[in-house]
């Protein structure tokens, strides 16, 4: 049963995160921010409709179980009867999820509290104890005879749900019995949740001492160093991650050891052969696909990164750039801040000039405290949009400090916020879309968003600023995705063996960073340890691939958006609207695009290699 979705920004994994204000600038010169208004959730922790829900789903799954253990095929031969039972379990899915969101984005906004993190694992403990009861529910309804499920998705009632039991037939080859279903929902909470808060927890409290700081950062303001104009900030802020990530990595490989062997005998007892089979499940996606992405991308690096990095290390005075000037702003012009509601209307216009009612969506987030945007101690890292549940709406998370970037992860994030919004009406059950699609509208919002600004740019100094970071965008959104992606095929292949020594594994990203990088950027000592902080080889494997998918995917699209396409904006509002209900093949077949076609994610390169020519066309004019 999914409880609720969240959507992360994967802009770029190493180096160039939100931060803390005083990196940049301070809080109070950005404007008034909004934060959290999490009272269509809940009203507080405490509030006591907390755990009357949480008894409520623990009745209501409990009924079910006596209601419709060991009865579903019966129910199946009356259409109507199979759709009653299917609404009670979506009704609960939205109950359970509303919990799971609010217990998760209370706990995201100071993950350093104990009384967050103690009331974040109690509700996780009570969710999964009350879904053991249905863990029955999709075991039983595959194994319904095909011919009798096909009659009973005739009925009116229950035919819109054919997508969702297509997907949940794939499911088939790989669920085990009851009784093991049930023994690996209830050892999660102590095996692979347990790790991952580990590793949460430990990141959100790690205290980095910088050279040339008199206080100890925590990760994100370091981290945002890496981007600093400064080259001695930037080398410090290296240094002192590599020292505080080397101190702790012992831990960092235990849990990655640990969690990798969680997979391989989940995906041994689930018969999945890949590594990433139970993830391009979960996306819905075919491997061939994947396949096809990753060996575009691997060729296109000479054309890509390889090409980029040169280019910068001359801008910057350099033959090399060092591993920590590789988000280094460039000299030409500086970046200037932009204020909370400079930020909004910038947003808001690139999103009204491709469609107002995309806007006017967009605009309630604002308005209606559904962002949660300054940097506040403890907070979670990075940013990212929670769907929560169909009966209530989305909330954003960023850690906004004013750079240019930053207004390009909020552009992103409410594209997610969008796209969630627009999907509600498909239900619990179906408005949750793959991995793969739920990239769609979050990079083609960043890039309506990107073109207002750079149609608006006059100073050629200014469109090569522009120009450039955008291309650093989309390296780290396809290229460094796509390297993440082959670091962990490597790790969970060979964890498959035995346990890999922190030394195995700082070997295997290097030999990844160094083929999708290039002989451009030196990777200097210290380097070797930057793994140990990836959320995501943590929170979901095999995740990062996406981020490419999404970039590849909206670059097709947004060319034929700028071509004029016939009834652009309403097949993509229908893409939209659709949510999960549509394999990608469905949804793209409109537009004319087919993701197993190779020369697809070509087209979706040459969209980078176009604004890398842009830039070389540049440096021969100057």
């Amino acid at each position: 049963m999914r409880c609720a979705n969240i959507s992360v920004s994967g802009l770029d994994l190493d180096g160039a995160a939100a931060a803390d204000a005083a990196t940049t600038t301070a809080a109070s010169d950005l404007g008034a921010m909004p934060e959290w208004d999490l009272s269509d959730l809940y009203t507080s922790s405490d509030a006591p409709e907390i755990e009357h829900d949480k008894a409520a789903a623990a009745k209501e799954a409990a009924r079910m179980k006596a209601a419709y253990q060991g009865k579903l095929a019966g129910l199946a031969k009356d259409g109507a009867q199979l759709a009653v039972a299917i609404k009670d379990y979506e009704k609960l899915s939205d109950l359970m999820g509303k919990l799971a969101s609010y217990a998760g984005l209370y706990y995201a906004q100071k993950q350093a509290d104990p009384a967050r993190a103690k009331f974040y694992g109690d509700v996780s403990e009570s969710l999964t104890k009350t879904s053991t009861d249905l863990i029955f529910f999709e075991l039983e309804l595959n194994q319904i005879d095909d011919a009798v499920l096909s009659a009973a998705l005739t009925h009116k009632d229950l035919k819109r749900y054919a997508p969702w039991f297509h997907d949940l037939r794939k499911e088939k080859p790989h669920q085990l019995d009851e009784k093991l279903e049930t023994l690996f929902t209830e050892k999660s909470q102590t095996g692979r949740a347990s790790w991952t808060r580990l590793f949460n927890e430990t990141m959100s409290s790690l205290k980095i001492q910088v050279k040339g700081e008199k206080e100890p950062l925590g990760l994100e303001q370091t981290l945002n160093r890496l981007s600093d104009k400064d080259e001695k900030k930037r080398k410090a802020a290296s240094e002192a991650l590599a020292k505080t990530f080397k101190a702790n990595i012992s831990l960092f490989t235990l849990i990655t050891n640990t969690l990798a062997k969680d997979k391989e005998i989940s995906d041994r007892w689930r018969h999945f052969t890949d590594v990433a089979d139970s993830r391009h499940l979960a996306n819905r996606v075919e491997a061939p696909v994947v396949d096809a992405l990753v060996a575009s991308v691997r060729a296109a690096y000479p054309r890509t990164s390889h090409r980029y990095y040169k280019m910068k290390a001359k801008w910057l005075g350099k033959k090399k750039l060092n591993s920590w000037d590789r988000n280094a702003p460039l000299p030409e012009k500086p970046e200037r801040v932009i204020k909370w509601p400079e930020a909004e209307k910038i947003v808001l216009d690139a999103y009204k000039g491709f469609a107002p009612e995309m806007a006017g969506i967009a605009k309630e987030f604002f308005d209606k405290n559904w962002i949660d945007a300054p940097v506040k101690p403890g907070k979670a890292p990075g940013a990212f949009s929670a769907s929560t549940v169909p009966s209530v709406h989305p909330y954003v998370m960023m850690n906004y400090l004013g750079k240019p970037r930053d207004v390009m992860t909020l552009a992103h994030e409410l594209g997610h916020g969008v796209h969630q919004m627009l999907a509600r009406d498909q239900g619990p059950l179906l408005a949750p879309t793959p991995l793969t699609l739920a990239e769609t509208a979050s990079v083609f919002g960043e890039m309506l968003t990107f073109r207002a600004l750079l149609s608006e740019a006059k100073d050629k100094r200014e469109r090569k600023a522009m120009l450039a970071s955008k291309v650093e965008d989309m390296i780290n959104t396809v290229v460094r995705q796509i390297a993440f992606y082959c670091f962990e095929r490597k790790v969970h292949e060979e964890r498959r063996k035995g346990e890999l020594t922190s030394e195995r594994l700082n070997e295997i990203w290097m030999e990844v960073q160094r083929e999708s990088l290039g002989p451009a950027i030196e990777l200097k000592p210290g380097y070797e340890v930057f793994w140990s902080y990836i959320p995501h080889f943590i929170h979901s494997p095999f995740y990062v691939y996406a981020y490419a998918f999404g970039d590849c995917l909206v670059n097709s699209l947004y060319g034929l958006y700028a071509e004029a396409h016939p009834g652009f904006v309403g097949k993509y509002f229908e893409m939209l609207k659709a949510g999960g209900s549509k394999h990608h093949s469905e949804l793209l077949a409109p537009f004319g695009l087919d993701a197993r076609d190779p020369e697809f994610w070509n087209k979706g390169l040459k969209v980078l290699e176009g604004m890398i020519d842009e830039l070389e066309a540049m440096d021969k004019v100057v």
